[in-house]
């Protein structure tokens, strides 16, 4: 690598640590004042945590040596021993993808989660369904090459994420939704953001560092030829999905809102991800406007189906991540259905997304339930209501209004 892509890589990697502290601002104003602490500490605690497992052994099960392996040797490169300056590099980058994975799944639970419990959560699913996914996907293993294995059908297209992150950590925030149940006021107005700056600025962070998410692995790349088109897509179906979250708004609420438009600019940045770098500027911003709609759509329908996903993790991250995976399968520069392919994409894209997402799901669901029979994964009704920060931290978000109090 010149100097140029190392600093690039630098950066970016830079870019998408700093989306996990985004998370917490996006979760943490949508939350009641009384647990912002609580929720902004699970992103926390998972940028801590899964930092760590995967500087251990997570980098060493990312990749595998055929479709046939479940994931890598855990001691294969076990503390990075051994590395090289730019596998060093890659390392790193690769550990903020899964710090945010798991980061994302928090949201389902809010208000009413154990934060050692949330950790072992945090743990175990980052080891046994993001590092072995991680392989599946980009190291080699079946899901990258499902096109070969199915024989002359193309290659699956995730270039940032669209299963291994936002399908993997919205199925695991559907598990965990099941499993710790609804909280103790469940219905559609019951639960307001605390904090709407909050809101917005954890999505303006989300946005910035999503120019490394998506165009980040571009520094392996010599000359980096695709790194304009993916700049342009991620900021063109954002932009658009925030619109067709807003007509929705409009349209079903007469309103629209500031969370709103802050759900849409994430749910375009989930729908783009793993189309940015084959996908036309155009069809971006068609994805974007889809994705918005079906998104802002579908985080109702958890008040219709009774399963309580705080803070729209399924709606917006397993959804949106659907969408823009089964998107490339029509819309794929030279292999979709409608740009000169066939079936053959959209069938690779479905087979993978569906299968990542029916082993997290099952994964999370098995562990979850453990956890919960164990040690216990929800807190008391009574500490739900008065709000957990002080019973699981010690600590209020805003001492101020605790000294008026007194």
């Amino acid at each position: 690598m010149d100097s140029g892509q190392l600093a690039w890589g630098i950066t970016a990697t830079a870019l998408v640590l700093l989306m996990t502290p985004g998370v917490a601002f996006f979760y943490g104003g949508l939350v009641k004042a009384k647990s912002v602490v609580s929720m902004m500490m699970m992103s926390f605690g998972s940028l801590a945590l899964v930092g760590v497992l995967w500087i251990l052994y997570g980098y060493g099960m990312s990749a595998v040596d055929g479709p046939g392996q479940f994931a890598g040797n855990p001691l294969s490169a076990f503390g990075l021993a051994g590395l090289g300056n730019e596998d060093l590099l890659g390392a790193a980058f690769g550990a903020t993808f899964a710090i945010i994975t798991v980061a994302l799944i928090s949201g389902a639970i809010a208000d009413r989660a154990k934060f050692g419990s949330w950790l072992v959560f945090a743990g175990i699913w980052a080891t046994v369904v993001y590092f072995p996914v991680a392989a599946w996907v980009w190291g080699g293993g079946w899901v990258y090459e499902l096109g070969n294995l199915l024989g002359d059908y193309p290659a699956v297209i995730d270039y940032a994420g669209g299963t291994a992150v936002h399908i993997s950590a919205g199925a695991a925030a559907l598990a965990l939704s099941l499993v710790l149940g609804r909280r103790v006021v469940f219905r559609k107005g019951a639960h307001k953001p605390h904090n709407v700056p909050f809101v917005l600025l954890g999505a303006a962070l989300l946005w910035f560092g999503w120019f490394g998410f998506n165009a980040g692995a571009e520094f392996l790349a010599e000359g980096m030829p695709g790194v304009g088109l993916i700049v342009v897509n991620t900021l063109g179906a954002t932009a658009a999905a925030i619109l067709g979250w807003m007509v929705v708004e409009k349209i079903k609420d007469g309103k629209t809102t500031a969370v709103g438009a802050a759900s849409g600019a994430v749910t375009g940045l989930v729908a783009i991800t793993p189309a940015c770098a084959n996908v036309t500027p155009g069809f971006a911003l068609l994805l974007g406007v889809i994705a918005g709609i079906i998104s802002a759509l579908a985080v109702d329908l958890k008040y219709k189906l009774g399963y309580d996903d705080s803070l729209d993790v399924v709606g917006i991250h397993m959804v949106a991540g659907l969408v823009g995976t089964l998107y490339l399968g029509f819309f794929a520069i030279d292999t979709g259905l409608f740009t000169g392919g066939d079936f053959g994409q959209l069938a690779v894209q479905a087979i993978a997304a569906f299968g990542v997402m029916a082993y997290s799901f099952t994964v999370a669901l098995a562990l979850g339930w453990a956890i919960q029979k164990t040690m216990g994964f929800r807190v008391t009704s009574e500490d739900e209501v008065a709000g957990i920060d002080n019973v699981v931290h010690g600590e209020e978000g805003y001492q101020i209004e605790a000294e008026a109090r007194v």
